[in-house]
């Protein structure tokens, strides 16, 4: 599996939404997003999309679960569903 860059520099600022203003779900963000890249591609393949999709959300999902958790690998690991040692190898992937 090939690394994924990951600019540490840029930092996500999740605020909540207000209630009268609820937030669309992460799926349509996502399906959002893949609809923008594949028009952006147009006629050109792309024979990867799944791993750039993987690298795009893994490590930023990743960072901010172990924000959330104040760097705690063994609650994040929880949280995210994953054996600590896998959370410790994703880490080491990306940089974290």
């Amino acid at each position: 599996m090939e690394l994924c860059p990951v600019n540490s520099s840029a930092s996500l600022r999740a605020e909540p939404a207000p209630v009268s203003h609820p937030q669309p779900a992460l799926r349509d963000y996502v399906a959002k997003a893949v609809r923008r890249y594949l028009i952006d591609l147009g006629n050109c393949d792309s024979h990867e999309l799944y791993e750039i999709v993987l690298c795009e959300i893994e490590a930023p999902l990743l960072t901010e679960v172990m924000r959330h958790c104040d760097g705690n690998q063994s609650r994040a690991a929880a949280i995210l569903g994953l054996n600590r040692a896998t959370l410790r190898k994703k880490l080491r992937q990306y940089g974290l």
